[in-house]
């Protein structure tokens, strides 16, 4: 098989259609032999009976359906690991994405050497109003310098994988916004390529404000996972060593004011108060980082995959 196009969606039946259709008219003016794998997330308005009537007529489909919803990442994971192409194209289910924009991802990877060719959604941007133009950009603008990895666009799904890297990619939790990331972190090569944008016809977008909270807690995971994984001494050493510091300074000044100027400490309640809740700050943080290590060990050193596939057809 030389090209895979995983597509992840949950409950987006009447996009299903419209999309198999463009996606089909693309990849045949290639002339390549290709797969279309639907990756059902637990759907319940009918999807699945709609992927199944699209499956009768096409031998290039694969559908996977999950056990249950069990998020983007996960969908976006099972379909990566499940393809066979030497090039992967990763989309969205609900059209938004435009298919034509795939053989200009697809000779960035094939022909110009890189691993990763991810889209770069400049309609959307332009015609968005400044309320989430501004949003978007600060958030982008802070995961580059987080992750060191330059991009405009890292919510776009839209892109081209060598096969052996889209195979080899491990994701959980909600990782799949840091997906140029963590393939950096394996030595890909990444490029970026401005593609189209359209407002979906039909259904709503998955997306709440919640996000934002999960998107900055990923961040910080990301970012410690890909420099200090190998070495968290110095990130955990330098917390340390700064409030010894601090509190060998500070202690220093209590003795000073108790001997030099005889001011009382038993009677200061509010500054043990206030060291009590930064340690405890401190600890918490420290054991979320040291949880998100030994999550990824779990994954990775036995291969657990993040979702069960009730049926394939």
């Amino acid at each position: 098989m030389e090209l895979s196009v995983v597509i992840p969606l949950f409950n987006e039946r009447n996009n299903l259609e419209p999309l198999h259709q463009e996606l089909t008219a693309v990849m045949g003016a290639l002339e390549r032999s290709y797969e279309l794998i639907f990756v059902d997330d637990g759907s319940t308005d009918g999807s699945t009976d709609e992927l199944r009537r699209i499956k009768a007529g096409d031998a290039h489909v694969r559908v996977i359906r999950l056990a249950r919803n069990s998020g983007q990442t996960a969908a976006l994971a099972c379909g990566l690991h499940n393809s066979t192409g030497d090039y992967v194209i990763a989309i969205d289910g609900d059209g938004e994405n435009e298919p034509a924009d795939i053989p200009r991802l697809l000779a960035k990877v094939e022909h110009e050497g890189y691993d990763l060719a991810s889209g770069w959604r400049t309609e959307r941007w332009r015609n968005s109003r400044i309320t989430r133009r501004l949003p978007s950009v600060v958030a982008n603008h802070l995961i580059s310098s987080f992750t060191g990895v330059k991009l405009h666009d890292y919510g776009c799904t839209l892109k081209a994988y060598r096969g052996t890297l889209a195979r080899q990619l491990m994701l959980y939790g909600e990782m799949h916004r840091f997906v140029p990331a963590i393939a950096a972190e394996l030595g890909a090569q990444i490029t970026e390529v401005e593609v189209g944008f359209r407002p979906r016809r039909w259904g709503h977008s998955k997306y709440g404000p919640g996000r934002i909270l999960r998107t900055f807690l990923d961040l910080i995971t990301v970012r410690f996972l890909s420099g200090y994984s190998t070495r968290p001494i110095q990130v955990f050493g330098a917390i340390g060593v700064t409030l010894a510091l601090a509190g060998a300074l500070w202690t220093g000044i209590l003795v000073f004011e108790k001997v030099i100027l005889g001011d009382p400490l038993a009677a200061r309640p509010a500054l043990l108060l206030a060291v009590l809740l930064l340690v405890v700050g401190v600890q918490f943080v420290s054991l979320g980082l040291l949880g998100e290590m030994l999550t990824r060990t779990y994954h990775e050193s036995q291969h657990k995959p993040i979702y069960l596939i009730k049926e394939e057809f």
